[in-house]
């Protein structure tokens, strides 16, 4: 479920109308804006819409989430798995024989490959079937065109690639990703793939030129008036900054990772 049906639900509800959310608090033209998803609000508005209809900011997803089938049940299980990075459900839900019957279209079935891929990167390194996984999402690209999914599966591609050590592979994979999203709108998965290039960098032992990308990268998302992903940005710049025996600049990473996290519930990495 998006930002903007969770917003629009919740004040639906509770019987409130649009004037009286936004009271105080944003135009109400603004407020129709976020409900349609036509714009993002920023995180100090984010919270007090939050608050005034009594959300908890654990419920809220920034990120657009793909369709695997034609089940929205499914879908918004599957969602809730991934916010909440429970990786092994993830993939159980995505290996029942209840969802891969009802995965139909080309859309659908790239987005079920890069999901079940996502869950084999994380869940004991499967890196080959991940892999595999993948390729299969691309697979669907020239049926669904260029998306931002097809974005995400060839970045990830590459983290894939850079994990094994291929390094020429994973900077052109990730090259082409970068260029074919700079032709699609913005939305929140753009963050995800700045970071992965970031990430990139960092597991091919170039961490200066990650800390650029992390930089550039947390400009970019507070430009669009995001939050999404600054927590992940602030945890990696902090890990390069430890490895550099900066520790000044490691400790307010970290407390700027914190931060967020507290703020935002968003999940970061233990390790790399």
């Amino acid at each position: 479920m998006s930002l903007g049906t969770t917003l629009q639900r919740s004040r639906k509800q509770q019987r409130l109308t649009q004037k009286q959310v936004a009271d105080g608090l944003c135009a109400q033209s603004m407020l129709s804006a976020i409900e349609n998803d036509r714009y993002v609000p920023n995180a100090k508005l984010l919270l007090a819409l939050c608050e005034r209809l009594k959300i908890s900011l654990a419920t809220i997803s920034l990120a657009h989430d793909f369709d695997i089938n034609e089940d929205a049940a499914i879908n918004a299980r599957m969602q809730q798995l991934c916010n909440q990075h429970r990786y092994q459900e993830l993939q159980r839900l995505l290996l029942a024989s209840t969802t891969l019957e009802h995965v139909s279209t080309s859309s659908q079935t790239q987005a079920y490959y890069y999901y079940l891929a996502v869950t084999q990167i994380q869940i004991g390194s499967d890196l080959d079937a991940a892999q595999q996984s993948l390729k299969l999402a691309l697979s669907m690209t020239a049926e669904s065109g260029m998306t931002t999914l097809a974005c995400l599966a060839i970045t990830t591609l590459a983290l894939v690639n850079a994990k094994c050590g291929r390094r020429q592979t994973a900077v052109k994979l990730m090259d082409q990703g970068l260029s074919d999203l700079k032709h699609l709108p913005y939305d929140e998965n753009h963050n995800v793939i700045w970071y992965l290039n970031a990430l990139m960098r960092y597991l091919l032992s170039e961490p200066a030129l990650a800390r650029q990308h992390l930089l550039a990268t947390i400009t970019a998302i507070t430009a669009h008036q995001s939050h999404y992903m600054l927590a992940n940005c602030y945890r990696l710049l902090a890990e390069i900054a430890i490895q550099q025996v900066q520790p000044q600049v490691a400790a307010d990473a970290q407390q700027k990772q914190r931060f967020l996290t507290d703020l935002f519930h968003e999940p970061v990495p233990k390790q790399f």
